[in-house]
């Protein structure tokens, strides 16, 4: 029998909660750290946050299959499944970068219905439920109101493999850095959307992304009344490999970018 959402809920808080605690302790105190590609690390941090997220989760919906990012699973079917990141900015954490978080989202049927964003450096618990709205430590969130592309603050990331990616974002981010107000590159594409959500960045766009990367944050912003697409301004899946989020107000803008060569950005900026 499917649980009712508010013991979905409470066990996702407890379960991000404990893990952000744990994370916390560990910070400037790694006893290992292995690589899974040349620059993408995993420490034993990681491993335990998601073993102790598991548990907890099992525990309490033993039937729910998991999709977390240190043990991949072959994805099956329909139904509930917990997706699962315990450490979403490990580089971050592995250099005392205090931006990271714990991410832990449930689908059904391959949709998010709930999710949960917990940043234990600032004590900050994001939380949605699909058509319920998006909170921040249990107030409600909303994205900016800014409406010009060159008043926004706008986010995005690069691909651990970076050599081996077929586009590596770099003439999106020059193409933005020319009709924005700024661009920042923090390191955690989950906090990055928690940001959109409640009005800190006005977009976010990223390529290579995996599941557990943004199916929290990505209800989060929508829940917050923010628009998610691909970069081509198809309809938008967790399970795609790229993501542009934004408040809904600048959204057209950010695809146009998208579209246009860097010199002709370049002329329309000199003009």
């Amino acid at each position: 029998m499917t649980k009712e959402p508010t013991q979905h809920k409470k066990v996702m808080i407890e379960a991000a909660l404990s893990a952000g605690k744990l994370i916390a302790s560990r910070v400037g105190k790694i006893k290992r750290v292995s690589y899974k590609g040349k620059i993408n690390l995993v420490t034993d941090v990681d491993r335990s946050a998601e073993e102790l997220i598991k548990r907890k989760l099992k525990a309490n919906f033993s039937d729910y299959q998991i999709l977390a990012e240190e043990t991949p699973s072959k994805i099956s079917g329909c139904g509930y499944r917990w997706i699962i990141d315990p450490l979403d900015g490990t580089t971050n954490f592995a250099h005392s970068f205090p931006f990271f978080c714990v991410s832990i989202a449930l689908e059904h049927n391959r949709r998010p219905i709930m999710g949960v964003v917990y940043d234990p450096m600032r004590g900050e618990l994001f939380w949605a439920q699909e058509k319920k709205g998006a909170h921040l430590n249990g107030k409600r969130i909303k994205v900016s109101d800014t409406s010009r592309l060159s008043s926004s603050l706008l986010a995005t990331g690069f691909a651990y493999e970076f050599e081996k990616s077929s586009s590596t974002n770099i003439g999106n981010f020059v193409k933005f850095l020319m009709v924005s107000q700024a661009i920042r590159r923090a390191g955690s594409a989950a906090l990055d959307l928690c940001y959109v959500a409640c009005g800190r960045f006005d977009g976010f766009w990223e390529l290579d992304l995996h599941p557990w990367d943004t199916a929290a944050g990505s209800l989060i912003a929508q829940e917050a009344g923010g628009k998610l697409t691909a970069l081509s301004g198809s309809k938008y899946s967790h399970y795609n490999k790229e993501i542009c989020a934004s408040n809904g107000k600048i959204h057209k803008q950010m695809l146009k970018v998208f579209d246009k060569r860097i010199d002709s950005v370049l002329r329309k900026v000199a003009l």
